[in-house]
């Protein structure tokens, strides 16, 4: 099974206006609601492909409900912790000529709620994995990735973590199973900008010698490149398609390479679900069902 964590989930309000005007009211041409959160957005994926999902985290309030009831909707197994106060929080998305986003804070998390997701962690036993994704809101200790990992060391969970900087550098003691940068957060790790697919593949090695057992680096439209367990460097190109969504894809595609390696422990097979996974969600309103999925995969 994939479990995923997403300690600040949403609910995201996404608005289509067709012209954005200061100082005025604005009609929404289509609106829509979906359960937003990174590890939120790796469980549906996972879902969409087939793959059991267990979405882990923290709700509160009726939108706390709401997120939950959409999660399972889409096919997702939830096990989030109620919190007594506050809301889980709303984002909205405006897309007219420029895309805009307000994001709310959300609820704050106290000390026994977060042991709580501890004991919940403690049931993932070996074979399984664990997707970490996003920052970690102020609410919450900023080493909490590094106590989760810390907790589950040596119990044979797969962990992939998809998130920035330090956070990113200080888990990499406990070697996990995935990490997946973009080209320019890879860059930033070494102070360099990234121009050349031989200096990509050089601090991806940079981070694997570092602990990181496989290295995935989203390109956007030059695909992706792989420095897997064993060494080998992958290179996949995207399928054609005109981008009309940036939300959601770099989750998708740590979601299809993590239902790609479960379904047949092939490195490159991996490799070339999580580029059509992460491509599909991007050529879509939002995250892309198996069937366009399924459909970039082959073309």
């Amino acid at each position: 099974m994939i479990y995923t964590v997403t300690f600040n989930p949403s609910l995201d309000y996404v608005v289509q206006v067709g012209t954005f005007a200061d100082n005025a009211v604005n009609r929404a041409d289509t609106e829509h609601v979906y359960p937003g959160g990174k590890g939120n957005n790796v469980a549906v994926i996972a879902s969409n492909l087939g793959q059991k999902s267990r979405a882990l985290g923290f709700k509160a309030g009726f939108t706390g409900d709401a997120m939950e009831a959409m999660l399972k909707a889409h096919g997702c197994d939830t096990d989030f912790i109620a919190l007594s106060e506050g809301l889980t929080r709303i984002n909205v998305k405006v897309k007219a000529q420029e895309e805009f986003e307000i994001n709310g804070q959300g609820p704050a998390i106290p000390d026994e709620k977060i042991e709580e997701l501890f004991r919940k962690l403690s049931q993932i036993g070996e074979g399984d994995v664990l997707a970490l994704s996003g920052s970690i809101p102020g609410t919450l200790p900023g080493d909490m990735y590094e106590r989760i990992m810390e907790r589950l060391e040596g119990r044979g969970i797969k962990i992939a973590v998809d998130a920035t900087k330090e956070l990113l550098v200080r888990v990499l003691k406990y070697r996990p199973f995935l990490i997946k940068p973009n080209n320019h957060e890879l860059g930033e790790l070494f102070g360099r900008v990234l121009q050349t697919e031989e200096e990509i593949v050089e601090c991806a090695k940079k981070l694997k010698e570092m602990g990181a057992v496989n290295v995935l680096v989203s390109m956007a439209k030059d695909g992706a490149i792989l420095v897997d367990a064993d060494g080998t460097v992958r290179k996949q190109a995207p399928p054609k398609g005109e981008a009309v969504n940036s939300v959601g894809a770099g989750d998708s595609m740590v979601a299809g390479f993590l239902a790609g390696y479960l379904e047949t422990e092939d490195y490159g097979y991996a490799l070339r679900l999580g580029t059509a996974a992460g491509s599909a969600t991007a050529f879509t309103s939002w995250l892309a069902d198996k069937e366009e999925i399924r459909k970039r995969m082959e073309g």
